[in-house]
């Protein structure tokens, strides 16, 4: 779980976060990485793994909100925070900030859509990598969305991948993974496969 560094509540409400959104998000996602405002405090804001997004312990029911959010959500270093031209407040984030629901083939790509209706073309700029639990060897299989924030790729969209993967060269041995525009993304050893 990643949590901000500074401690206490900060005194900004969602609602009034939402409205500077709101107004920042006006013709595409806002610029958060070009914003330096001053640290406001932690929000009482989490995002589970599952990708359900709550607000002092309740689910946020509105997916135009969560959506809205979203747009303004920056990682810096390991920390997750919303961003406004005036307001950086911490958030908690379980694993990834959004899940990858569903992708497509597109030619020699594959396209993927997040819960927040994010879409892109796994690549070079948008790498896929799988982390593999050290103790049960599980993986958990991430595509990078934007900003340095990715997708947690959800269990029926993984299994699909595996059916189009494919054994390549890695770093001088034979690894299973996927391809996506003219890149290989290695997901396990082919050695450690049955």
């Amino acid at each position: 779980m990643t949590k901000t560094t500074m401690t206490g509540q900060v005194g900004i409400s969602a609602e009034s976060l939402a409205s500077s959104a709101k107004k920042a998000a006006k013709g595409g996602l806002p610029p958060v990485d070009k914003w330096n405002p001053d640290f406001c405090g932690d929000l009482d804001m989490r995002i589970a793994r599952d990708g359900t997004w709550f607000y002092l312990g309740t689910p946020i029911g509105r997916h135009e909100l969560v959506k809205l959010f979203s747009s303004i959500l920056r990682k810096d270093g390991d920390d997750y925070f919303l961003v406004t031209p005036v307001e950086k407040v911490g958030i908690t984030v379980d694993d990834a900030p959004f899940v990858a629901v569903d992708f497509a083939r597109e030619g020699d790509a594959l396209r993927f859509v997040t819960n927040v209706e994010d879409e892109v073309l796994a690549g070079p700029d948008h790498p896929i990598r799988v982390v593999r639990d050290p103790e049960t060897g599980e993986p958990s299989p991430y595509v990078n969305i934007r900003r340095n924030l990715e997708a947690l790729i959800d269990r029926k969209s993984f299994y699909r991948l595996v059916e189009i993967g494919e054994h390549a060269d890695h770093d001088g041995e034979s690894w299973f993974g996927l391809r996506s525009q003219g890149a290989f993304f290695p997901i396990i050893p082919s050695a450690e496969l049955p």
